[in-house]
């Protein structure tokens, strides 16, 4: 088995504990980035070496590429972990990371391109017969064009940015005076969000679920699919609740899907983690779009398959074979991931601070993945998520009922958190019945008492 002997992970948080602790599990030395915001962070604490490469904000510091790659140089690692967000599907750095003799985990910066592009890799997705939503064929150039695409597609139409991703640069139009509005508001946030104002339009749908398919590759030609997840449990695009497996969609229709794009990902020929984002809606699949990247919700596949992806991930990028076939995969029982965030439970206004009190939740079945310690104090610049609660049972009931005690049992005191809301959630008989959509939780926000 091929190893790097030192791997730098240039990421925060959580998920930078995540692969430190795959990496030491690996017998890998650990090299930790941080900003001087995160000096007393978790992972800077217990990596092998820590380097500080900036100021606070992301862009002095875990977007600050030419930082990253130097402290690359003086600590001799042979490989980069970019972790979930940040830098992980940016193919300039993967780019200059392999340019500089250093392996980047994760795809290649040509995949990273192609998928990156929502038009291109729709276009990519669809000639290898994966089914998409019905839209534009190209970018939307000027707002005569916006016009006519949306009669010709059927209003109502979702204006979208080509770049980027978390809901930003997303605007519905339901009739012929919105779409001017529509066009110029998407444009102009995509603008800002990603440097790049290029939209295309697709079909509105009302009620889909957010199905995604995980999918690993190595540098053999082998792929497989280990299972999906269901992650319609969202606000504002952003997910808050990650289930595994899909419920109430029939098996044969997910396997046949699952078939699709493990064909798909092969005509690819992808190397790594990857996710195969899709919507459902009457009984009919909808490509969405690709992360070349590790996904925060990969918990709860690991979970029902037994399987490390971190670890994985690690090891096909040294190019070792996968160590299973997909004859090997076998879903068990059923896994729930709740996103904890530092905001306020009604307003979800960001609420960094001091953590007084932490205390994990506990037990047969139960995960907390999690930075935070007694006395830690979360910093404002970056990402209001601080863990994550996972539970694993043998039926989605006895996962739900795992969910509920874990959520009695974390405490965390100090700052406000969003557990308020998913022990709501935990409790809401349409989360119970399971196959509620996209846009069912802001459709029921004001009815929670939180």
């Amino acid at each position: 088995m091929k190893l790097f002997s030192k791997i730098l992970i240039a990421n925060r948080g959580e998920i930078a504990l995540r692969i430190l602790r795959a990496c030491q599990e690996l017998g890998i030395k650990t090299v930790v980035v941080h900003s001087t915001a995160d000096e007393d962070s978790m992972p800077v604490r217990i990596a092998d070496e820590s380097v500080c490469i900036g100021e606070p904000l992301a862009k002095d510091s875990y977007l600050n590429m030419r930082a990253i790659m130097t402290a690359a140089e003086i600590t001799g690692a042979e490989a980069i972990h970019p972790g979930v967000g940040f830098l992980s599907e940016n193919a300039r750095f993967a780019r200059m990371v392999t340019e500089h003799g250093r392996t980047f985990i994760g795809p290649s910066p040509e995949h990273i391109e192609l998928m990156g592009d929502k038009i291109t890799a729709k276009n990519t997705m669809q000639k290898f017969g994966i089914p998409t939503i019905p839209g534009s064929n190209g970018e939307i150039a000027d707002e005569d064009t916006a016009l006519q695409q949306a009669e010709a597609i059927g209003l109502p139409v979702l204006i979208k940015a080509t770049a980027g991703g978390g809901g930003k640069g997303m605007k519905v139009a339901c009739n012929e005076q919105d779409v001017v509005q529509a066009y110029r508001l998407a444009k102009a946030e995509s603008k800002s969000s990603f440097a790049n104002d290029r939209v295309y339009m697709e079909r509105y749908l009302k009620t889909p679920r957010h199905i995604e398919f995980q999918i690993l590759a190595d540098q053999h030609g082998h792929v497989v699919s280990l299972g999906e997840r269901d992650c319609s449990i969202q606000r504002n695009h952003q997910k808050i609740w990650e289930e595994a497996p899909a419920t109430n969609i029939p098996a044969s229709v997910l396997s046949r899907m699952s078939e699709l794009i493990v064909k798909a990902i092969k005509k690819l020929r992808y190397v790594g983690v990857g996710t195969v984002e899709m919507l459902y809606e009457d009984e009919q699949f909808y490509f969405m779009e690709m992360n070349t990247r590790l996904q925060v919700e990969h918990t709860v596949t690991e979970m029902v398959t037994g399987i490390d992806l971190v670890k994985e991930q690690i090891l096909v990028a040294a190019g070792n074979p996968l160590s299973f076939a997909q004859k090997d995969v076998c879903i068990r029982g059923h896994s729930i991931e709740c996103r904890i965030n530092a905001e306020d439970p009604k307003t979800f206004f960001p609420c960094p601070g001091k953590v007084n009190m932490f205390h994990a939740a506990n037990g047969f079945g139960i995960r907390t993945d999690s930075h935070v310690y007694c006395g830690y104090t979360i910093p404002p610049y970056y990402d209001s998520l601080i863990g994550k609660l996972i539970t694993h049972a043998n039926t989605r009931d006895e996962c739900l009922s795992k969910m509920r005690r874990a959520l009695n049992e974390l405490v965390i005191d100090g700052v406000a958190t969003i557990v308020p809301l998913q022990q709501q959630l935990a409790d809401h008989p349409a989360v119970i019945e399971g196959g509620v959509d996209i846009h069912w939780l802001e459709r029921t926000l004001d009815s929670l008492s939180r």
